[in-house]
């Protein structure tokens, strides 16, 4: 509580106990994705492209949670380093879809690996169950604050 008791208790603040865990999970991905050369976005758009192959630069800054020119930065290093190919020209208005080249699925796979080890680490101490409800309630939660829903 803050000191004129106006504040949010973050020992017993719910989002602020998501947003630790957020960090420390990226931050331990980093850790494991850093030897092989690779960032938690960069691994996030290469694991995009792998089971939604064609997506746009918006959908896939969407789906990493970084801005679209962020995301365009990434593309043309990715395109240039040879882990993705985009056409010249867009076949169907302006979107330019993006596939994994061979050397970009290679890598993924790797950095798949790690970041599986990551998960295997923040869910040791659950049983399934539990692991089950965490996701069904992480799930409920997105749910309610994307679409306004309170719960009633």
């Amino acid at each position: 509580m803050s000191q004129d008791g106006a504040g949010v208790d973050l020992e017993k603040s719910l989002g602020y106990l998501l947003k630790e865990a957020s960090s420390a999970l990226r931050a331990a991905m980093e850790e494991v994705l850093r030897p092989l050369g690779m960032s938690v976005t960069r691994y996030a758009c290469l694991e995009l492209l792998a089971q939604r192959p064609g997506l746009s630069n918006s959908e896939l800054a969407r789906g990493a949670f970084v801005t679209r020119q962020s995301m365009n930065v990434l593309l043309q290093a990715l395109e240039r380093e040879g882990y993705v190919t985009r056409p010249a020209e867009a076949p169907v208005g302006k979107v330019l879809p993006t596939r994994l080249t061979p050397r970009g699925q290679q890598s993924l796979e790797k950095a798949s690996v790690a970041v599986r080890s990551v998960e295997v680490r923040m869910l040791a101490g659950m049983t399934g169950t539990e692991q089950s409800d965490a996701f069904r309630i992480l799930k409920s939660m997105i749910h309610s604050l994307r679409d306004g829903d309170d719960g009633s």
